[in-house]
């Protein structure tokens, strides 16, 4: 017990001696209130699922549609939800391999305080207020006390499930497939007339109201297994980093000589596209932004499951600003592990910025090809595609270009396991403003003047950025700067 002790109090002074401890702390606060925000409406949501189930399916009880048809959806959003705001249960592990602690500690250590994590509590604000308008008058308050121990448990399962798949995927993208089969084939079986998985799932409730013992302990088994598993894993990726045993022979070199006609900035964006494509974690954050952009958009053009509302503008938005939301956000923090020699160069960071503007303003290509398919079958407008286009390249990306200025913390380019993975508080609250503002923007517009005049005033306000880029793109570099000394010893502190 010592150990665990011992490492989280580790775990709190590396906290307070992060680079960007003061700004961390002030996002957090904010992202405090805004999970209190989004409490309150998943309380909101319980309350009215209580009589909304009893009226979509009057023969069965509410708690059987939760359990026999929601529980698996709200899994499978859980799931996507963990994505942006959960990483894969590494800390600095490197040091401690190095001392007599055993391995297998520290990687149990990381994985409990994932399993006591805030996150697996959240939705029982939707379930408890759920239970007790629907389950109290059944089994009583006892009943709905281990009926809501068992969502918990499932939900712990469900973490566990999360960071084994996360960490496939940080190594082989195909691992995908692997979240992507079991949440689709199972959601496949629910639509089986006389579903054997609605069955077990409505079982499974029932026996966590009664309180059956047995249930409970096969829950608890299947968790203890997925910790093995993710012991298993972890370990074996530890070492073989460590070891560098899976270093890749390069068999193409690209020059990317078509840039030397564009001068100093065509350099850097000669420097961006080899960090992106050839370092492994920048190539893993590329794999994963261009995979979850393809499969929204299949998802999106293909199928009915987010036809009619807000749904294709929320995807249309998610798909143009996930380069930013996962990789621009970066900015700078990569740069770190070498940022020394480029300041050596008056204006190279000027002509830096501008690079990267270029490049990812280019990426934004992709998502809009991808789109194409979604815009031929009426599921997207055309206008409608340009207006999120260049609103991405204007607006969006000035926020995200923001974070130049306070990112002082050097990401490793090439290791994953051994390196402590974290998002900042300011990182996640420009994250959700770049998301949510235009959401919010568009749906005020469209219910006040309709679709196309909406569309008309974003179109405006990117092409509005865009035409004043270089004015803000110098004023960030002039802000950087003041900083510069602050920065760059927050990068070096954070090197490996």
């Amino acid at each position: 017990m010592m150990i665990f002790n011992e490492l989280r109090r580790h775990g709190r002074l590396a906290a307070k001696r992060h680079p960007m401890y003061e700004e961390n702390l002030a996002g957090k606060i904010i992202s405090y209130v805004m999970a209190a925000g989004w409490a309150g409406y998943l309380i909101l949501f319980g309350t009215i699922l209580a009589s909304s189930f009893t009226n979509m399916v009057p023969n069965w009880e509410p708690y059987h549609v939760m359990n026999g048809i929601a529980l698996i959806f709200i899994l499978a959003l859980d799931f996507l939800l963990r994505i942006p705001f959960q990483k894969t249960p590494t800390q600095e592990v490197k040091p401690y391999l190095l001392l007599p602690v055993k391995k297998k500690r520290i990687i149990d250590f990381l994985l409990l305080r994932s399993g006591l994590s805030l996150f697996n509590l959240f939705w029982l604000f939707l379930f408890v207020p759920f239970s007790f308008l629907t389950i109290t008058k059944f089994f009583g308050v006892l009943g709905v006390i281990s009926y809501l121990i068992g969502i918990w448990l499932i939900i712990l399962i469900n973490n566990y499930w999360y960071l084994l798949c996360r960490t496939l995927i940080n190594e082989r993208i195909w691992w995908i497939l692997l979240p992507v089969a079991f949440y689709g084939g199972i959601t496949f079986l629910l639509i089986i007339p006389d579903s054997p998985v609605s069955s077990f799932l409505i079982d499974l409730g029932d026996r966590y109201m009664e309180g059956n013992i047995l249930y409970f302990m096969g829950t608890i088994f299947i968790i203890a297994i997925l910790w093995w598993i993710n012991r298993r894993v972890i370990s074996c990726l530890i070492y073989v980093e460590l070891a560098k045993t899976n270093d890749s022979k390069i068999k193409h070199v690209s020059d990317y000589k078509f840039f030397e006609r564009y001068g100093e900035v065509g350099e850097y964006m000669r420097l961006e596209l080899k960090m992106l494509l050839r370092n492994r974690s920048c190539k893993g954050l590329l794999r994963n932004t261009f995979v979850l952009i393809l499969m929204f958009s299949c998802v999106l053009s293909f199928s009915n499951l987010y036809d009619g509302g807000f749904m294709p503008t929320i995807i249309a938005i998610y798909n143009f600003s996930v380069f930013g939301m996962i990789i621009l956000i970066r900015t700078m923090s990569f740069e770190g592990n070498y940022l020394d020699g480029m300041m050596s160069r008056k204006g190279s960071i000027l002509s830096l910025l501008r690079a990267k503007y270029y490049v990812y303003s280019i990426g934004e290509i992709i998502p809009f090809t991808l789109m194409i398919p979604a815009i031929i079958m009426n599921k997207l407008t055309l206008l409608g595609a340009f207006s999120w286009f260049f609103y991405t390249i204007g607006f969006i990306y000035f926020c995200n270009l923001q974070l130049v200025v306070y990112n002082k913390q050097t990401i490793p380019l090439n290791e994953k396991v051994t390196t402590r993975q974290s998002n900042g508080g300011i990182q996640i609250i420009i994250s959700l403003c770049a998301f949510g503002v235009p959401l919010l923007l568009y749906s005020a517009l469209n219910a006040l003047f309709g679709e196309t005049i909406a569309y008309i005033t974003l179109l405006i306000i990117g092409l509005g950025f865009i035409l004043a880029s270089p004015y803000w793109i110098k004023n960030i570099y002039q802000r950087f700067m003041k900083r510069r000394y602050e920065n760059m010893e927050g990068f070096r502190n954070s090197r490996q």
